[in-house]
């Protein structure tokens, strides 16, 4: 998001930044209680280009969201603008983060355990991919608690209801992106170059 002016008091700082009146990510979700994987692919595309230039700087978001995703726009192809920096920082790639950022939904296993790195924003994309695709979350609870609890275990399903007509390749970058060994989950570079990413111009 373009920043235009700032300036501050002695107590606050103030940012004038564009004006986007398209809404939220989070809204459209709703609105159209899913994507098809094609308006999906474009999506993840815009963020994951955009956290891939974040981190080639070393900066992480640590709290992706689809209310954090606004759109410059109510146009079908309007550009998508990530917000809320207010949890991001600069990060040295060689010493691991460890205090706590993020929201339950989306939060990755590894912050809760007090441990990680700018995968943490991969971890979230993986979580907005499923969203986008069926409507709802791949960890859920009745509280707080019970959100962390199932986002620790980690564990997710693919219901034949929801997900029957979702192509395998879909599935498979969902799964790279949400691998709980975030050592071994998916860069964002490597995303742009799943198939599925291909597969819709």
């Amino acid at each position: 998001m373009n920043v235009f002016e700032f300036w501050e008091d002695k107590i606050n700082f103030f940012i004038v930044t564009e004006l986007c009146t398209g809404g939220e990510l989070f809204d459209r979700i709703v609105e159209s209680g899913c994507f098809n994987e094609q308006m999906a692919c474009s999506t993840m595309k815009a963020l994951i280009s955009a956290i891939v230039y974040c981190h080639k700087y070393n900066i992480v978001h640590r709290d992706l969201k689809p209310e954090n995703l606004l759109y410059e726009s109510r146009d079908a192809n309007s550009n998508l603008k990530v917000i809320d920096w207010g949890s991001s920082r600069k990060y040295n790639p060689n010493i691991p983060m460890t205090k706590s950022k993020g929201t339950p939904y989306y939060i990755a296993p590894e912050v809760l355990k007090g441990t990680y790195n700018e995968k943490c924003d991969i971890w979230s994309l993986g979580v907005i991919m499923y969203i986008m695709l069926c409507g709802y979350p791949p960890f859920n609870g009745k509280s707080k608690k019970d959100i962390l609890k199932a986002v620790s275990k980690g564990s997710y399903t693919y219901s034949h209801e929801d997900w029957d007509n979702i192509s395998n390749e879909a599935k498979d970058l969902i799964n790279e992106l949400l691998n709980k060994d975030y050592k071994k989950r998916i860069t964002g570079e490597e995303a742009l170059n799943h198939p599925w990413i291909k597969k819709f111009k």
